[in-house]
């Protein structure tokens, strides 16, 4: 089925997340998945992160990524609500797969080698929800990111 003409040209931009700590999810997110800061953007009691791959191959600036973040697509948003670090009252956020609050389930990345990919992962002492080893699908993992949000670790050529 092919998309509407109204919808030519749409793109899937980004998913936003909350974060407690944005040194924390910065880091995980940058150095242990390899993403790229593309945006930070402060604004009145609460930061925006824009992360991404960079696919550019080196040739776009800091300001054209910046700028081109809302033209392309698979961005994560980070939102930090300044104060949440330093809170000890703060419980941190629903991560979308418990009570209540059940909804949102996971955000995905997709590996060369996945087994490889895991095992670093736990060799820098990343949290799993779910190993490879467990379960039924033994293809698949989650790992949790700093606020417990599941990170879906699967092949580049995954089949459900």
């Amino acid at each position: 089925m092919s998309p509407p003409p109204e919808t030519q040209g749409y793109k899937f931009n980004h998913t936003m997340i909350r974060v407690k700590d944005p040194k924390v999810s910065l880091k995980f997110y940058t150095e242990i998945l390899g993403m790229e800061l593309i945006a930070e953007h402060p604004a009145n009691g609460f930061t925006l992160y824009f992360l991404g791959y960079d696919h550019s191959k080196g040739t776009a600036s800091a300001e054209e990524k910046s700028e081109g973040r809302f033209d392309r697509e698979a961005i994560l948003e980070l939102t930090h609500n300044h104060g949440t670090e330093s809170d000890p009252n703060f419980a941190g956020y629903a991560s979308g797969n418990t009570e209540p609050g059940r909804g949102f389930g996971h955000i995905a990345f997709a590996v060369p080698n996945v087994e490889e990919a895991c095992a670093r992962l736990e060799s820098l002492g990343v949290p799993f929800k779910k190993k490879l080893t467990e379960g039924t699908m033994k293809n698949i993992a989650f790992a949790l990111d700093p606020d417990g949000y599941w990170v879906e670790i699967i092949p580049r050529h995954f089949t459900p």
